[in-house]
């Protein structure tokens, strides 16, 4: 079992930016993915970025990419999820997802189904 503690999340000005934070407790296998969805009102979830617990390979979508970084702490177990330049359309609740195994290919990671556990989510509000 894997638990999921997000934080960070608020109220930002267009261009402006936020950091949000999992950390993940409880028994982790030497080799995993951690992953960042979002999901807007009336929208589905979507991927955002995730990254190799192991080697630290990342992927992002392409909405995000260039402003998006995000990175892990192997001795807290946390990965973190740098957003710059935002945007309204940033506009969701981000959740943190965990998945107990790396499939090696970072087009798997962006699937939500290949995730384990789930974070209750944080809501991420950017004004125009």
């Amino acid at each position: 079992q894997v638990q999921l503690v997000e934080s960070g999340g608020g109220l930002v000005q267009a261009g402006g930016s936020l950091r949000l934070s999992c950390a993940a407790s409880g028994r982790t296998p030497s080799r995993y993915v951690m992953g960042w969805f979002r999901q807007a009102p009336g929208k589905e979830r979507e991927f955002v970025a995730a990254i190799a617990w192991s080697g630290g390979r990342t992927t992002y979508a392409d909405s995000v990419k260039g402003r998006f970084i995000i990175s892990r702490d192997n001795v807290k177990s946390t990965v973190s999820l740098q957003m710059n330049s935002l945007k309204p359309e940033d506009t969701a609740v981000y959740y943190c997802a965990f998945d107990l195994t790396d499939p090696g290919s970072t087009y798997y990671y962006t699937f939500a189904n290949r995730y384990n556990y789930w974070g209750q989510g944080t809501q991420v509000t950017v004004s125009s």
